[in-house]
């Protein structure tokens, strides 16, 4: 028997990211809810943007979160994770390149994306 998701419904999921994100947290550790994001943060960046949804790199649907540029760095660490949170709830984690970071400087997120991919 076959698998089918729509991309109707794949999209559903990506708008509600897109239309309930209020902060992007680049994190030391995968966080477990909002209050851990906000701990573990290097980088916090307001009210996020994001690009129309599109066809998956591999298949399904994909939104891309655009990039923060030279967003402050507020704590000293390895940067492992990107985060984003409504102004009460953890929405999405995604591994990020590790990369470390120092207080007192700045860096830019890039552009990177949310994938659903077909079911297989």
């Amino acid at each position: 028997m076959g698998k089918l998701s729509i991309d109707a419904m794949m999209d559903a999921g990506l708008d509600y990211i897109s239309a309930n994100s209020t902060e992007l947290y680049v994190c030391t550790a995968e966080p477990t809810d909002r209050a851990n994001a906000i701990t573990l943060t290097l980088i916090a960046a307001e009210t996020p943007t994001f690009q129309a949804n599109s066809d998956g790199i591999v298949s399904g649907r994909k939104k891309a979160v655009d990039a923060e540029t030279d967003v402050s760095i507020t704590g000293t660490g390895d940067a492992t994770d990107i985060v984003l949170c409504s102004g009460t709830l953890l929405l999405y984690v995604t591994t990020c390149t590790l990369q470390g970071l120092s207080s007192g400087g700045t860096v830019t997120v890039p552009t990177w994306n949310i994938e659903i991919e077909d079911p297989a």
